[in-house]
């Protein structure tokens, strides 16, 4: 039945009151609990020249928006004068923590080291941001600070990343599901390149684990890469999670390496190199020969070690189980006594002339090592560099006379 015009008229101006009632209640109730919140932006530092911090580092700012002050939760922290740090480091078993640090103060050594520092102002729901800053306050609290450290999978950068995914119920890790097909040694040994004992380090004591393809979640271990995630991660609604972005620290350093290629031809030129003038020395000059075959043994000798000792006494994980143990053989400790007597003029026995060729059979196992895995470790360049070396001396010593 028809509602008649003149009731439709004075109905309306009561409805449109009533429509503008329950919003204003709606807004007093949120207006409150808006302005209360706190703000949340991520900090980014850019790589230094300490080797530790190679890697750059990250940390997570809560605001005060009533006193305007802000504290910066650092994930980062550790005191190498504690008792046992450096044992602790060398096992693998490293404690960090958090701290929560007037904002300025923690900026205070980036600006002066040179240190580019970015901020990320997030776009966060009241109760989110919230939520966030009660877990970190909480977190920060001495008895809760402490955690065990772990270079890739828990650091400075991944807890971050978790503490966020938290607070956002998981969004930020369904955001992060692709992958660009980095790996451990990929991110590690570019990080550290400006670095050469430290890029050499990664790349001869990482085994075969951090050679699989990473997510881009698990990327996010490197504090820039997480930063980059963030600038084109969307909210569950489908608004941008970075809502604005600025650096606050210039960066005078030199910039974060660039990823490069790796080309496996100028190791294997270099290890026919340094193998052939390795023959060259050995047949005409014996015992200068005998010198520079135990350097290269004794060399070997010590790698193996080290990479056996990380594998068997440490909690080094990622180290575990190197298949650069087949190319820098352990066995080329026996090989010494044979090097010694040729430097003294002496011409070893059958036993060595066997054992030259141990050695080049681990190299060449290797390889087929190398073929037969689904994740191979990266480990090409060093069979194409050392395995000349190996074959060489054999062939050169290890032919009866």
């Amino acid at each position: 039945m028809a509602e008649p015009a003149a009731a439709r008229r004075v109905r309306a101006p009561w409805l449109r009151r009533g429509l503008l009632l329950a919003l204003a209640l709606l807004l007093a109730a949120w207006l409150p609990a808006a302005l209360a919140a706190p703000r949340i932006a991520v900090l980014t530092m850019q790589p230094g020249e300490i080797f530790f911090e190679r890697f750059g580092h990250n940390a997570i700012v809560v605001a005060d928006p009533a006193s305007g002050e802000a504290t910066s939760y650092n994930f980062g922290y550790f005191d190498p004068s504690e008792d046992g740090f450096i044992a602790g480091f060398i096992r693998g078993d490293m404690q960090y923590q958090l701290v929560a640090l007037p904002l300025e103060q923690d900026l205070a050594y980036y600006r002066e080291v040179g240190r580019g520092v970015d901020i990320q102002w997030l776009d966060l729901a009241p109760d989110v941001a919230s939520g966030l800053a009660a877990q970190l306050a909480w977190n920060a609290r001495p008895e809760n600070a402490r955690y065990g450290y772990d270079y890739f999978l828990d650091n400075c950068s991944t807890r971050v990343r978790d503490a966020l995914d938290t607070a956002l119920g998981g969004t930020l890790r369904s955001r992060m599901a692709g992958s660009r097909g980095s790996t451990y040694r990929s991110e590690a040994t570019r990080l550290a390149r400006p670095a050469p004992w430290m890029w050499l380090g990664f790349d001869l004591g990482l085994g075969p684990a951090s050679d699989r393809p990473l997510s881009l979640w698990d990327e996010a271990f490197v504090p820039m890469r997480l930063q980059s995630e963030l600038r084109r991660t969307k909210t569950a609604d489908g608004r941008p999670l970075v809502l604005h972005e600025e650096r606050i620290l210039p960066h005078l350093l030199p910039a974060e390496p660039a990823e490069q290629p790796r080309r496996s031809w100028p190791w294997l030129l270099a290890g026919l190199a340094v193998a052939a003038g390795l023959a060259w020395v050995a047949r005409r000059r014996p015992r200068l020969g005998g010198g520079l075959a135990l350097s290269f043994w004794l060399l070997c000798t010590l790698l193996a070690g080290l990479m056996l000792f990380i594998w068997l006494g440490t909690e080094h994980r990622f180290g575990w189980a190197n298949r650069n143990l087949l190319v820098f053989s352990p066995l080329c400790a026996l090989l010494l006594p044979g090097a010694i007597q040729l430097i003294r003029g002496r011409v070893p026995g059958r036993w060595f002339r066997l054992l030259l060729w141990v050695p080049v059979a681990t190299g060449v196992a290797a390889g087929f090592v190398h073929g037969l895995s689904r994740f191979p470790q990266q480990d090409v360049h060093w069979i194409l560099l050392v395995l000349p070396v190996h074959l060489a001396l054999a062939w050169t010593w290890g032919r009866r006379r």
